[in-house]
């Protein structure tokens, strides 16, 4: 089971109450207060972990509360604070308030967390209200409440690559073929009902994420269907490659198909319609599809791949300028994070001035 959205509601631990206590020991007649702080309750964090590519096993578990932390003791002893508690996530996975509506964090890497619900701080025993005046407080500190949140969880699929079109495109079979993925494959539309990833390896040690999205259809920017279920899953992939069906069941137009997808995407967002596309025409075996990537290309003025997944005819160039394409982007990334990076005070070489110039 494929699940991309979840609502948690999160309680955190409350502190630990401290004590109010004073020494009694024999030969020490004023002991002076004693008492110990209780501990910290503990925090509930979500963080993004390896092995997760959804939200399903967070379905049947919709409350999530933290230990509380124990009281304090005698002889300044402090109570023990409850351990943190995690929610494993898929990367890719954004924290929202469900309440106020407000992002908490967009966790796109192994590792990234987020704290929902901050645990109580432990309250204070008695030997800090001690003063000149009050020798001998009462006084403790009932410790913190931890703090309780309505969080949504949606996870947006994280690939370099995304394979978008028409349903019934062809775009489980490509993956299956490029990758070990092995998502369902049927003659009918509307087969994929979620994202499935695959690994297209490149040779050595180099490869890039693919993405098989499930198939759009006209409306799909307004959420006709699965609409917006599908395309916020695109928004995740630095580029796209586009499989027009040459001879659609429905007898449509492949050319028009290709601008109403280009369309939907247009109107969902702009910067998911400025994406780097490669545009193939798939089910090459078919007679009559050059015929297709003709008219389109010379309509687009671009190039146009015409593949098979079933012969492999095209694939080797399609994944070769993929690659060159998301290399050219890590490229560009590294650049500008390069400029961005702070300058450290102290580090500019100081500038001399002659005696002219300080006159």
């Amino acid at each position: 089971m494929f699940v991309d959205r979840v609502e948690l509601y999160c309680k955190a631990g409350d502190g630990g109450r401290g004590l109010a206590s004073f020494r009694r020991e024999k030969y020490v007649p004023c002991g002076g207060p004693d008492g110990g702080d209780g501990g910290h309750g503990g925090s509930i964090i979500v963080r993004a972990v390896a092995n997760a590519d959804n939200l399903s096993p967070l379905v049947h578990k919709k409350h999530w509360r933290a230990k509380s932390g124990e009281p304090g003791g005698g002889s300044l002893c402090t109570g023990s604070s409850a351990a943190d508690l995690i929610i494993p996530v898929p990367p890719g996975t954004i924290v929202r308030d469900k309440d106020r509506g407000h992002l908490l964090k967009d966790l796109t890497t192994i590792g990234d967390e987020v704290v929902v619900a901050q645990g109580g701080r432990g309250g204070r025993g008695n030997r800090h209200f001690a003063s000149a005046t009050n020798r001998t407080p009462r006084e403790f500190g009932p410790g913190e409440p931890g703090e309780e949140r309505n969080v949504s969880l949606e996870h947006k699929v994280i690939a370099d690559v995304g394979l978008i079109g028409f349903p019934n495109a062809g775009k489980s079979t490509l993956l299956s073929r490029l990758s070990r993925a092995t998502p369902e494959i049927a003659d009918y539309p509307f087969t994929t009902k979620h994202p499935n990833l695959g690994i297209v390896t490149l040779g050595g040690d180099a490869s890039f994420i693919m993405a098989d999205l499930p198939g759009l259809i006209e409306g799909a920017s307004q959420g006709v269907g699965l609409g917006h279920e599908f395309l916020r899953h695109v928004e995740r992939t630095r580029i796209v490659i586009h499989l027009v069906e040459p001879f659609p069941i429905d007898e449509s137009d492949p050319v028009a198909n290709y601008h109403t997808i280009r369309r939907e995407l247009q109107q969902y967002s702009e910067a998911l319609a400025a994406k780097p596309e490669i545009l193939c025409v798939s089910k090459a075996e078919l007679t009559g599809s050059e015929t297709i990537r003709d008219r389109l290309a010379q309509e687009l003025g671009r190039t146009v791949f015409l593949i098979s997944s079933v012969t492999g005819q095209g694939l080797s160039q399609v994944v070769g300028t993929a690659a060159q394409q998301l290399t050219a982007i890590q490229q560009a990334e590294q650049a500008a994070r390069q400029k961005t990076v702070p300058v450290e005070f102290g580090t500019e070489p100081a500038v001399r001035t002659t005696p002219e110039e300080t006159t």
